[in-house]
């Protein structure tokens, strides 16, 4: 299995000088390939340009750049082409099914914060200073950088990437390693239904609080945005002293509650791995569930009331708890710790009476109260919700045994 690390960097004055350089000439490869791509396209032959094609002109570029792309890996800038193939693929995959198409953008400075080196060994050098106590990593064009490294990393390492974030630089690994020894077994399965009131609530009736960390961090967050607003929008090089610092400060809120919401997410996945073999939650649909409403014109020429303002709220809660990040990492933990996790489909899971079977909108009158019209039974809405959806996983489950 693949696993991935990241640690914190501390590189010199200047190393960090030829760090911000790395990115600067990747991201201009990059915008480079895609304007040929562009260009090739609206000439009236509809020349297709493919990776191969531009990977074997790096060669000539070097030659006639050598003091900026001469100066990287060879593989790395191979990396970076093929990084905008692949945007270029996923275009073309919408456009034929249909969906939104969303060509691939040119990339400003800020928004190139990451080149990969495909190789251990290939113009990076992971653990360079093995007789060193201090853990450095080295690129070409570098040196040798040192790093923060909090935890040992096992396995093979495959591929290096540097990646910048506000002011702070990281090293991000990933190794290739045997399937770890799975936890031992507990007997114990649960049903878990993800929510905005709590994060979560499971079968045997807990409840894991909703930290807001968005919400929370909102007023700083308001602020911190209205004194950005103040300064023109101009390139980074014209910015002034107060202008980046505004920028920075911004990013640097940003940061600290994605820190929150993945530190929690982690939490969370961890205690639900090492209780339960078996874990069933919701299939959502996240990124429809965030869309705003349809409007609503009338026969005037003007629009009616179509809950846009509250749907707005609903859509920012949603998005502060982070659901599609908790549920990839509990997905990644459990495969490491040989547990199962399975999706199922969430219709009516909070609306089906768990004692008699009976599904009514009615038997939830309330965003918290489950009361059932045929049977009588009352429980909380959400703890109705995940024991549905744990029955509902057993016997897909059953169904289709391993």
């Amino acid at each position: 299995m693949i696993r991935a690390y990241k640690f914190l960097m501390r590189p010199t004055v200047g190393q960090q000088v030829a760090l911000g350089e790395i990115l600067r000439d990747h991201c201009s490869l990059y915008n480079g390939a895609l304007q040929e791509r562009r260009d090739a396209y609206r000439h009236p032959s509809k020349t297709s340009v493919k990776y191969g094609t531009q990977s074997a002109q790096v060669k000539d570029i070097r030659a006639f750049d050598p003091e900026r792309q001469g100066r990287w890996s060879f593989s790395s800038q191979q990396a970076t082409l093929r990084r905008l193939d692949k945007a270029m693929q996923a275009f073309f995959r919408r456009v034929k099914s249909g969906d939104t198409p969303g060509y691939p953008r040119f990339r400003g400075v800020n928004w190139f914060d990451t080149v990969e080196f495909p190789k251990d060994g290939d113009g990076c050098r992971w653990d360079s200073t093995p007789h060193d106590p201090v853990t450095r990593v080295r690129f070409q064009g570098v040196g040798h950088v040192k790093v923060n490294q909090h935890r040992a990393v096992t396995g093979k390492v495959k591929t290096v990437s540097v990646k910048r974030e506000g002011r702070r630089w990281f090293v991000v690994l990933t190794a290739e390693q045997d399937r770890p020894e799975p936890l031992p077994p507990t007997g114990s399965v649960v049903g878990i239904d993800l929510g905005i009131a709590s994060f979560l609530a499971d079968s045997h009736g807990g409840f894991v609080p909703n930290p807001r960390h968005g919400r929370t961090g909102a007023a700083k967050l308001e602020t911190a945005q209205r004194a950005l607003s103040r300064f023109p929008r101009v390139r980074r090089d014209k910015r002034t002293g107060n202008h980046r610092r505004a920028v920075e400060k911004v990013t640097k809120l940003h940061g600290r509650v994605r820190r929150q919401r993945l530190d929690h997410a982690h939490k969370t996945a961890l205690g639900l791995v090492r209780v339960h073999d078996f874990i069933a939650h919701e299939d959502l649909k996240i990124r429809n569930m965030g869309k705003a409403p349809a409007p609503k014109p009338d026969q005037a020429g003007a629009f009616l009331p179509n809950g846009a303002a509250a749907k707005a709220g609903l859509n920012r809660s949603i998005a502060d708890a982070g659901w599609g990040v908790f549920l990839t990492i509990l997905h990644a933990k459990a495969e490491s710790a040989g547990r199962e996790v399975i999706a199922v489909d969430p219709r009516n899971t909070s609306r089906e009476c768990p004692e008699c079977g009976h599904t009514a909108k009615e038997n939830r009158p309330t965003q918290e109260k489950f009361h059932c019209l045929a049977c009588g039974h009352t429980a909380h809405a959400d703890t109705v919700g995940a024991t549905n959806v744990l029955r509902a996983g057993l016997v897909r489950r059953d169904a289709n045994p391993a």
